[in-house]
């Protein structure tokens, strides 16, 4: 890898913000073409794409984004585990399909995101900006009726795409220790364990969190503000819900 590869993902970063213009299609297309290189489950290709960049569906979409500013983007990319299409395949060949299973929904969910993230970095190293839209699950069944999508095509991310507006600071990570083990999972005491999080904990921005919502310590406002068992359990419900109507066999 040279070093123009290295710095990028180094520096990479979300876009939240974008220009008016939107990505020509050509530009959409050959992006979304080239991902499909990506690695996947047996060569399946259990994923599909759904690109939405007619203003009025657009305007449609964003409230099961919960209008958040990345969802103003002038693309979005709706990323979908699919077993669909390959049901289809294999019925048109004289083939029994049995795909809509725990395996078969956990296969394509893995092919969907190593597509998106494929389609991530070929779009940032194309000059374009990007943000993953992890609330696709939580209203899972509204993004299906807008992009009529069919049993068996369960949509599980979004990225946003667009000509940056401007150039966002760059969030914080963990250090390489805090996820990559040798050999085995090593157990961490307390003080290790706030020591692998004391780079978010003392990120200027994770700070302003913590005081604007008049919490004690960041992991408070992950689980009493951002994922709260009150609204995470009702959406769990949801989408467990939206996947049995699907026929998956749970």
């Amino acid at each position: 890898m040279n070093q123009t590869n290295t710095d990028y993902f180094r520096n990479r970063r979300s876009v939240r913000a974008f220009r008016g213009e939107a990505p020509s299609r050509e530009l959409i297309d050959n992006i979304l073409r080239d991902a499909m290189r990506a690695p996947n489950t047996g060569n399946k290709q259990l994923y599909s794409a759904v690109v939405t960049r007619d203003p009025a569906r657009l305007e449609a979409l964003r409230p099961a984004h919960f209008s958040q500013p990345a969802s103003q983007a002038p693309v979005l990319v709706t990323v979908c585990a699919d077993v669909r299409r390959f049901e289809r395949w294999c019925e048109v060949s004289d083939a029994v399909p049995q795909f809509r299973n725990l395996q078969g929904l956990t296969a394509a969910v893995i092919d969907a995101a190593i597509y998106a993230q494929q389609i991530i970095t070929i779009a940032e190293m194309q000059g374009l900006g990007t943000c993953w839209l992890g609330t696709t699950t939580y209203n899972a069944p509204e993004i299906a009726a807008a992009l009529k999508l069919p049993q068996g095509v369960v949509p599980v991310g979004c990225i946003a795409i667009g000509w940056p507006d401007g150039q966002p600071a760059q969030c914080e990570r963990l250090p390489l220790r805090a996820v990559v083990y040798e050999e085995e999972y090593p157990e961490f005491c307390d003080e290790e364990i706030k020591e692998l999080y004391r780079a978010k904990d003392d990120f200027a921005e994770n700070a302003k969190f913590v005081a604007e919502n008049g919490k004690q310590t960041l992991a408070q406002v992950f689980t009493d503000v951002r994922y709260p068992a009150s609204t995470s359990e009702p959406f769990s419900a949801k989408f467990r819900q939206y996947l049995t109507d699907a026929g998956f066999r749970l």
